[in-house]
């Protein structure tokens, strides 16, 4: 259904809905108001009649309804009441219009109030049917002596609320015939103000884009010409550090972010590319773009932000599904071997020394696996390290797990991804430093303890070690001694950037020739340590 459509029937429906409500409503204070208007000028009347000499005298005269049904009779022309009925203490009628009804019993059944010297207003049925009265009582020498009784028929006050209520539902329909005229004067307007687009297509529209800033990776700040933000993405209220709950809308972008430089692309209307902007100690790439309107004036600017860290943390993963597969291959390779050395054993009948051999295999594997499950319970770490031990055997590197290791005390609120990150950076740094050398044996040792109010990781290798003036260098992103064209330069920037979040500090010592011994410490708890840098 069209817009105008919508328009027209949602205003008609409205006035119909109004206008009956106003008639209803119209209609019942009316009804009210007539009938308490009538009601009083009964009862007016009544009492008037009722403190007439003439009547009181009628009562003591040998027929009072040849002196009382002219009187009556008369006033009840002049009010233009229905009737006007004068009776006894025994309710015989003494008046009425109907003159065949003279002397016979007043009917209604509401008399006994008046008979106790009350005036009132009653409903009740009467000869002539249903109608509204006021009665009020005849005083003879301080005595009830009889009733007077003025009455309006109910049919009478209903042809009047009718005939108004007629004039109110013609001036309902002049204002709906209007109301419609206006709906549609106002949805043609509106449809041009929203240059022909339906509300459907335009939800749409709002919705596709709030998708898209939703979906891309990178934070989305836009401003006006007057550095109010406009529109704002959920990575940028990340970025940013504020709940996504709150609303930045029209909120001046010095506010949230210093130095953002929005405001100068703003003014020059030129586009800036690839900046680098540090955020709560973070470094981020920016691009800052003007947006123009269809004229080509500047009306307002928007920035993208992506954490330059982005590409490290996605090196950090590869590498994990890395080690993780080679940790498999060498595994798998390991396995070939040996079960290519017990199908030779078999081959040549050597059965008990295949028996040995497997159980020499088996009890080894058990063994150091049952270490693992009781020092280091934690999954994760375990077969992380189990996997390393497996490509150590394929590298020909004699890695082993100092058997005071224990880390069976590690707080659940220390990542696993970070203490992997941590050990594995580090051993695949070991491993790499012994491949390097000359040496026959290849050595790397891992310590793992939670004694004390720390976890310790120490690694060490009997590599080349690290010359004296690259300690300082070392933990540097992009810095390495390796060749170049590899993914180096990244492993020791993430380790040491892991244990600044974990409230650590690492330590190494190198002896040119001899090796290095790489030592860390974690707080079990955040923020006993404070220590963060290197320490060599």
């Amino acid at each position: 259904m069209r817009l105008h459509t919508k328009l027209m029937l949602g205003i008609s429906i409205v006035i119909i809905i109004m206008g009956t409500i106003i008639e209803f409503t119209f209609k019942n204070i009316m009804e009210t108001n007539l009938k308490h208007e009538i009601g009083t000028k009964a009862l007016s009347v009544a009492q008037s009649i009722a403190n007439m000499p003439e009547i009181q005298k009628a009562f003591s005269a040998e027929d009072p309804a040849l002196i009382i049904q002219p009187i009556a009779e008369k006033i009840r022309k002049q009010v233009g009441a229905e009737f006007i009925v004068i009776g006894n203490r025994d309710e015989v009628r003494y008046s009425h219009p109907n003159p065949n009804r003279l002397g016979k019993k007043m009917v209604g059944g509401d008399n006994d109030r008046v008979f106790k010297g009350e005036s009132i207003i009653s409903e009740s049925v009467g000869t002539l049917g249903p109608s509204l009265r006021g009665k009020a009582p005849i005083f003879i020498g301080g005595q009830v002596a009889g009733v007077v009784s003025v009455g309006y028929l109910q049919t009478d006050i209903k042809k009047e609320v009718a005939r108004i209520q007629k004039k109110v539902f013609w001036a309902i329909m002049i204002i709906l015939l209007g109301g419609l005229l206006a709906a549609i004067l106002i949805s043609f307007n509106i449809k041009k103000a929203l240059l022909g687009l339906e509300p459907e297509e335009i939800a749409w529209m709002y919705q596709e884009k709030h998708a898209i800033l939703e979906s891309i990776h990178e934070g989305i700040i836009a401003i006006d010409t007057n550095g109010r933000i406009t529109v704002v993405n959920e990575t940028a209220h990340k970025i940013l550090q504020v709940p996504c709950d709150t609303v930045l809308r029209g909120t001046r972008i010095e506010e949230v972010l210093e130095n953002t430089h929005l405001l100068d692309v703003v003014r020059t209307g030129q586009a800036e590319y690839d900046r680098e902007f540090m955020i709560f100690g973070e470094i981020f790439l920016a691009n800052r773009v003007p947006i123009f309107n269809n004229k080509g004036t500047v009306i307002g600017a928007v920035a993208s932000l992506r954490n330059k860290s982005e590409l490290a943390h996605l090196l950090q993963e590869l590498s994990h599904v890395k080690a993780y597969a080679e940790g498999l291959r060498a595994q798998t390779h390991e396995y070939s071997n040996r079960l290519y050395t017990l199908l030779g054993l078999i081959q040549l009948g050597s059965y008990k020394e295949a028996i040995d051999f497997i159980s020499r295999e088996v009890d080894v594997t058990q063994s150091f696996i049952r270490f693992l499950m009781k020092e280091i319970p934690d999954p994760i770490i375990a077969g992380f390290i189990l996997g390393k031990v497996s490509l150590a055997s394929e590298l020909k590197i004699q890695f082993t797990i100092d058997s005071e290791s224990s880390f069976r005390d590690l707080p659940g609120d220390i990542s696993r991804d970070s203490l992997v990150t941590i050990i594995g950076n580090l051993v695949n740094n070991a491993f790499e430093a012994v491949r390097a050398n000359d040496k026959v044996e290849k050595i790397v040792s891992l310590f793992l303890t939670d004694l004390g109010r720390e976890l310790i990781i120490e690694v060490e290798d009997n590599g080349a070690g690290i010359d004296a003036e690259l300690t300082d260098q070392i933990f540097k992103e992009g810095f390495s001694t390796k060749n170049s064209g590899t993914n180096s330069g990244i492993g020791l920037s993430l380790v040491q950037k892991e244990i600044h979040e974990l409230g650590g500090y690492v330590t190494f010592s190198s002896a040119k020739g001899e090796g290095t011994i790489f030592t860390v410490a974690i707080p079990k708890r955040r923020g006993s340590l404070h220590e963060g840098e290197p320490r060599y």
